[in-house]
């Protein structure tokens, strides 16, 4: 890995094919990511291996339903090694949780791409979604133990606090925004208000996005496609990386890449793109 900053991506590209037919490479191109974790890949590992190209080293765990999430790591050296099983052995996370070790600068980072389901308020949906947070949370404090350079990304289909959902108020019933779920979020970076809210409260972890923006609407890093929502930026931030502490104090710069326009998006989400000085 490099001895400057590493640069580690996140993407839920709805499609890694549909997202290089418009335009994903050429982001990539110019972007100098070192570590890009990729959700909804939706394709198999050589289909990802021939968009990205011969010169990343790709990890990827598909769904168990093909066609259906999918979730990948690529970089641009390999990783020590990986892992994909996430909770019991009867607990289908196929496509939704990757984990890998990269040495850099004689330290391990651990990253983790992950992808929680999107439920339906009321449904088995839901049921799955809350028991895949369980196991994530679950998780978390077993990965701190491994590195204390670990941090989660991906698409966590969660909207924290009503900073990170533009018309909050209308989705307080809806999956993404429910009560239950955000306490998820209180548990692991810790409650608004709280002493040490994204400073050490809850098991400690690091919402990076929020640490760096502030106390401001968004940056949201999806939209719909539908009406006019990315053009009024009616957006939620959904996609984050949660660092441990150590990695987190290693953040040097923070950017969701917006596309300049509605016709020039490749995904119905944005990369969301961080430095660390490992």
């Amino acid at each position: 890995m490099p001895a400057k900053p590493l640069r580690i991506a996140t993407i839920n590209t709805n499609g890694i094919r549909a997202a290089y037919r418009k335009g994903m490479g050429a982001w990539l191109d110019q972007r100098d990511v070192d570590i890009l974790a990729i959700q909804e890949v939706r394709a198999t590992t050589e289909d990802i291996q021939q968009l990205l190209g011969e010169e990343w080293d790709v990890l990827h765990d598909p769904a168990t339903a093909k066609g259906r999430a999918g979730v990948a790591i690529a970089s641009r050296s390999a990783a020590s090694i990986h892992r994909v099983v996430l909770g019991p052995d009867d607990f289908d996370s196929a496509g939704r949780w990757l984990e890998a070790d990269y040495e850099v600068n004689g330290k391990v980072v651990t990253v983790v791409s992950t992808y929680v389901h999107s439920g339906e308020a009321g449904s088995p949906k839901q049921v799955e979604k809350f028991r895949f947070l369980d196991e994530m949370e679950a998780r978390l404090p077993e990965l701190q133990k491994h590195s204390d350079y670990a941090v989660v990304l991906g698409d966590l289909n969660v909207g924290h606090r009503t900073l990170d959902i533009r018309n909050w108020k209308g989705n307080v019933k809806r999956a993404g925004f429910l009560p239950q779920e955000r306490e998820y979020f209180d548990r692991i970076v810790g409650a608004e208000g709280e002493d040490g809210y994204n400073d050490g409260a809850g098991l400690g972890w690091v919402d990076v996005g929020r640490k760096w923006a502030g106390d401001v609407d968004g940056p949201y890093t999806w939209w719909s496609w539908r009406g006019q929502a990315f053009d009024n930026d009616s957006g939620w931030r959904i996609d984050y990386q949660l660092a441990t502490p150590a990695l987190a104090a290693t953040v040097t710069d923070y950017s969701v890449d917006r596309a300049a326009a509605y016709d020039e998006r490749w995904s119905d989400h944005t990369p969301v793109v961080v430095d660390y000085a490992v």
